[in-house]
């Protein structure tokens, strides 16, 4: 596939995802009446997804940087097509639980893809735009998602929205399959530790099912969290002895890498918290309803779209280092105001610092850890990546849902101070680099980079 195609697949693989979480959110609610659900099995139709999908992405990866990206994304895609059209055809609440599970498998296989097929596709110095305009396709997702979502269920029901996914699903995966393109070579042919992508599994999947249930029995909670932490644990021991690791030590062994992932935690747990907070505080404390209140958070789509494109500039003038430290403060202010912003141009205001902050560290961020990662291992760094953007909004939530009795007074500024906690990790992200830009051959580094 050429630059132009691979990044269309690339955006169409972000987009799709995208929009179905936010499509699926605003049709619970009739899923839940017309196959007569609890409310306890409407949230699996989320939880089903997120444990199977935050288990798998850094295997998939793996799997993508082992047999292709190319393939690995048509197989994700394809089969998200399939399922979407099955859960749209679901005779029961039982069946949507169970294919949305499988929904999310096939989701972890192409989302690591989207990122490993850029970084093959485009040289190191020219990937920051073509990550700026993924972003800013997700940003756009997110913005219309609600809208379309609302409009389907309303005038079609709750199936209409998981029919919206199949046509594009299955005309990017067969294109994919069908125009193969230069495709690199399989580099590395180590073995798949199928032990480390096990305990990796188990860990993250006790962790995100405890942190989307923490309604459940304190006793359940702890048990759940003993689990993720020992499996973690086990996880860690396996890989500082396997002959070939599931995380290469070039990818996890990097500071910068490290350090970008964990502002990509801490970033998302503090913007989805915050977002979850005030859901509760519109349409609540001031009485909004669910359209009204998604309009006041429209700006935060907005920032997010337009930062995006800016942000490669900025790489350029200031390095990572400045530009996410500064990118992640914006962040944290942003959710500092929201509780004392009551008017809807504060508010408005608030939620295009949130935006603002957020769109640019989702570029500057996923740039150190995509570009930083050898072409071999480049799905390995796209699974941690989405795993960074799957896990901490799950923390968020949950951190919020915790907080909420406290008020917003006081859940809003701990989850700013989440944020804020992560600035200082921008000191360990590389400073102004030049890179050559010198043609390399598929597969080789780019000459010298020298940082200033």
């Amino acid at each position: 596939m050429n630059r132009r195609s691979t990044l269309a697949s690339s955006v169409a693989g972000a987009v799709l995802v995208a929009l179905d979480g936010t499509v699926l959110t605003v049709a619970q609610p009739s899923l839940q009446r017309a196959l007569h659900a609890s409310y306890a099995q409407v949230q699996w139709t989320s939880t089903a997804y997120l444990v199977a999908v935050a288990s798998l992405l850094v295997f998939a990866g793996r799997l993508g940087d082992r047999y292709g990206q190319r393939r690995m994304f048509a197989l994700g895609m394809l089969g998200f097509g399939v399922v979407s059209a099955g859960i749209g055809l679901a005779p029961g609440i039982g069946w949507v639980i169970g294919l949305r599970a499988a929904q999310g498998v096939f989701g972890a296989l192409l989302q690591p893809a989207t990122l490993g097929m850029l970084r093959g596709a485009f040289p190191p110095d020219r990937l920051a735009m073509p990550l700026a305009v993924r972003t800013s396709a997700i940003g756009l997702a997110a913005a219309v998602g609600p809208l379309l979502g609302g409009v389907l269920v309303n005038g079609l029901g709750w199936r209409s929205v998981f029919f919206l996914s199949v046509l594009p699903a299955l005309g990017f995966g067969s294109a994919a399959l069908v125009r193969p393109g230069p495709e690199r070579p399989t580099v590395s042919r180590t073995p798949l530790d199928v032990p480390g992508a096990l305990l990796l599994a188990a860990s993250l999947a006790c962790l995100v099912h405890t942190l989307v249930t923490l309604h459940a029995t304190t006793a359940a909670t702890a048990a759940g969290l003993a689990a993720a932490g020992l499996a973690g644990a086990a996880f860690i021991r396996h890989e500082r002895r396997a002959a070939g690791p599931l995380l290469p030590p070039e990818v996890i062994g990097s500071p910068a890498v490290g350090a970008a992932l964990g502002v990509l935690v801490a970033v998302s747990a503090s913007l989805f918290g915050a977002l979850f907070v005030e859901t509760y505080v519109l349409q609540r404390r001031l009485g909004l309803d669910p359209f009204d209140s998604a309009l006041r958070g429209v700006p935060l789509a907005v920032l997010m779209v337009v930062s995006a494109p800016l942000c490669p500039r900025l790489l350029r003038r200031v390095g990572a280092r400045r530009l996410v430290g500064a990118a992640t403060a914006v962040l944290a202010v942003g959710v500092l105001v929201l509780p004392r912003a009551t008017g809807a141009l504060a508010q408005g205001g608030a939620f295009a610092l949130l935006g603002a902050g957020f769109g640019t560290v989702m570029v500057a961020a996923t740039h150190v850890v995509v570009r930083r990662a050898d072409v071999a291992v480049a799905g390995v760094a796209g699974g941690l990546q989405q795993t960074a953007l799957n896990v901490g909004p799950v923390v968020g939530v949950a951190a919020g849902t915790a907080l909420m009795g406290a008020g917003e007074g006081t859940a809003l500024p701990v989850l700013a101070a989440v944020a804020a906690a992560a600035v200082p990790l921008a000191r360990a992200l590389p400073g102004r680099d030049v890179v050559s830009i010198t043609p390399a051959a598929d597969g080789v580094r780019p000459g010298v980079t020298a940082r200033r």
